[in-house]
């Protein structure tokens, strides 16, 4: 067995679809960790040739986090689909003129160091410029490539912390928590990829620049972009937002309810019609008839009261039970899922989003791993997995010889000097 019959087939040999909306458009990722990967496996999804540099022997720390056994953890696997795996050495001269080479033939490069960084490898934005007038530049940095901060750490954690999302995560009598999954990450790859996508299609609409086109996205900024309207609200009231447990301040009857089978149903039934509908399914048709509770400013007054009487209604209830009820009446509501709940939700299998495909995880075997499905579905020109995460370096032979005409014999040199 080899590692490509391992991870899915592989770019030599997986079959294209015949309109991938990316098709062309070639990407290089100088990335670690989630933020610019998660913006090139979006563009990767819809066809995008991506090149993933890694560090020779070492390759994206993600490569082993949360990795309990094999040699390459599912989250790897997962951000790093549809990608090619190039392993340089970028602190050597030889590697960043690999790099350029790669950048004269490229469309968009998407990076996460910190800035000045790349400065310091001779290439930086004059450096890239220099050799494709026309490329777009992603950066994605803690605080941005401008401000007294640029030149911090930053983490997607910190940035959470930073923008305020933290503060208001949690329970009002308890330490703020963080959110269990990389929020600020993915929300820096969203804006990353769209910044991408916005100056591809400048480019090919011409407008025309003189000075390099770059999208600068600062981890927090998109985290702090996504607190409505949390400043203003400041602003105009005096209000400082604090942590509620699970509902939002405001937005009444809306939150976790516990149900008469130990589980949880999320209700939001915080709009004037549902929240109607959810009066009357509790048997208070008073409460749904009263105009006094038809602004949401007199429902969040009482809070407690309304809470308490949708709680009583669902202990009544399985969460099964519970949510149909409520669908059928109109009110948003679903269950609270775990992993187990959502690899057996018929909705995720029939919208594609539990997508199996034969994945190494022992050496000797491949099993079928459900990974998530391409996000957002484009009716007739579907993004689609073509192979998971690839091995480390797994494309370096191909793409030097292939895309950059780099003999044989010179590419043996090189990765003799571990420059590869």
């Amino acid at each position: 067995m080899t590692d490509n019959d391992a991870v899915g087939p592989s770019p030599e040999n997986a079959p294209r679809a015949d309109e991938a909306l990316l098709d062309g458009v070639r990407v290089l990722e100088l990335g670690n960790f989630i933020a610019a990967p998660f913006a090139t496996r979006l563009l990767a999804d819809f066809g995008a040739e991506v090149i993933k540099i890694e560090t020779p022997g070492a390759g994206d720390e993600l490569r082993n986090w949360r990795r309990q056994r094999g040699k390459v953890s599912m989250m790897f696997r997962t951000l790093a689909r549809n990608k090619r795996s190039v392993t340089v050495d970028l602190r050597t001269a030889q590697g960043q003129e690999i790099v350029r080479d790669l950048v004269a033939k490229a469309d968009v490069v998407i990076e996460n160091f910190r800035p000045g960084t790349l400065e310091k490898w001779n290439l930086g934005e004059d450096d890239l410029k220099a050799v494709n007038s026309d490329i777009v530049m992603v950066r994605i940095s803690g605080y941005g490539q401008t401000g007294p901060y640029r030149d911090r750490a930053g983490f997607g954690g910190v940035a959470e912390a930073f923008a305020g999302l933290r503060h208001v995560t949690g329970h009002s009598d308890r330490p703020a928590v963080r959110p269990a999954a990389p929020i600020g990450d993915a929300m820096a790859g969203l804006y990353g990829a769209l910044g991408a996508v916005i100056q591809l299609f400048a480019l090919k609409s011409g407008h025309r620049l003189d000075r390099m086109r770059v999208v600068d996205v600062a981890l927090y900024e998109a985290v702090y972009s996504a607190m409505e309207s949390l400043i203003p609200d400041y602003d105009a009231y005096g209000m400082v937002r604090e942590r509620s447990g699970a509902n939002l301040p405001g937005v009444v009857p809306s939150g976790s309810y516990p149900t008469a089978d130990g589980q949880t149903v999320m209700i939001a039934g915080n709009a004037a019609k549902p929240f109607r509908a959810l009066m009357n399914l509790c048997g208070r048709s008073d409460l749904a008839d009263d105009e006094s509770l038809a602004d949401g400013s007199a429902r969040s007054r009482r809070e407690t009261e309304l809470d308490d009487i949708v709680r009583a209604w669902t202990l009544e209830h399985s969460v099964t039970q519970a949510v149909d009820a409520l669908a059928e009446a109109g009110v948003p509501a679903g269950p609270v899922y775990d992993a187990e709940g959502i690899a057996a939700d018929e909705h995720f299998a029939a919208r594609g989003m539990l997508e199996p495909i034969d994945t190494a995880i022992d050496d000797e075997t491949t099993e079928a791993i459900r990974y998530p499905g391409v996000v957002p579905r484009i009716p007739g020109t579907e993004g689609r997995i073509r192979w998971v995460g690839p091995e480390l370096g797994e494309h370096t032979e191909s793409v030097l010889t292939g895309v950059l005409g780099v003999s044989t014999e010179n590419y043996s040199e090189l990765k003799s000097r571990g420059v590869v």
